[in-house]
């Protein structure tokens, strides 16, 4: 069974995320596309995010309605900093290693790529699922990162998607700011937002 996984904070989740992982999901015949929430990502700093029960709870919250879309808690379980490669190790475990996976991500961490914990390890565990940006030559990054990272070559895979200009960053000091996140998150996530007074 070929899965996509997409991991990130999270903080909170948008509608940007969601059409991201449709568009993945469709575009390589995926049968499912995972959302995974760094409990602790280690390149970003923990005192910005909401508490991982309540990034959890929006991801579950926003992806209810897509039956293909679904929520793993491996990397709330797991002690010490988020790294991709031990999501994939957790997620092969709990599939018997029948699956194949697509780690799903934009063209700016693809070019980090190299550069990531145990690049090496992490993308002979999966595939990856780089997300074309109109704005940036996807595969002239492709080129850099396998010149870089020669176990990547023949492992990346170049996706169209409809990509929207909406952030979490932007979320949070809407939020702050006592202004609308109408149409940028889904209604069920707005709404929780309010109810648990997050980024106020």
């Amino acid at each position: 069974m070929r899965r996509g996984v997409l991991g990130g904070t999270f903080n909170p989740v948008h509608n940007g995320h969601l059409l991201i992982a449709e568009d993945v999901r469709v575009g390589l015949d995926l049968a499912e596309v995972i959302f995974v929430t760094a409990a602790r990502p280690w390149m970003k700093d923990t005192e910005e995010l909401a508490a991982i029960e309540d990034r959890l709870e929006m991801v579950r919250l926003a992806t209810a309605g897509n039956p293909h879309f679904s929520v793993s808690k491996v990397d709330r379980e797991r002690p010490g900093p988020t790294y991709a490669g031990d999501t994939i190790r957790d997620l092969l475990r709990e599939s018997v290693g029948l699956d194949e996976f697509f780690f799903i991500m934009g063209a700016d961490s693809l070019a980090d790529l190299p550069r990531w914990h145990e690049a090496k390890g992490f993308v002979q565990l999966c595939r990856v699922a780089a997300v074309a940006r109109v704005d940036r030559d996807t595969a002239a990054v492709v080129g850099v990162v396998e010149r870089e990272l020669p176990e990547a070559k023949g492992r990346i895979d170049v996706v169209e998607a409809a990509l929207i200009d909406v952030s979490s960053t932007e979320i949070r000091q809407r939020v702050q700011d006592g202004e609308t996140v109408r149409y940028r998150v889904p209604t069920a996530v707005e709404d929780y937002i309010r109810l648990k007074g997050l980024y106020a």
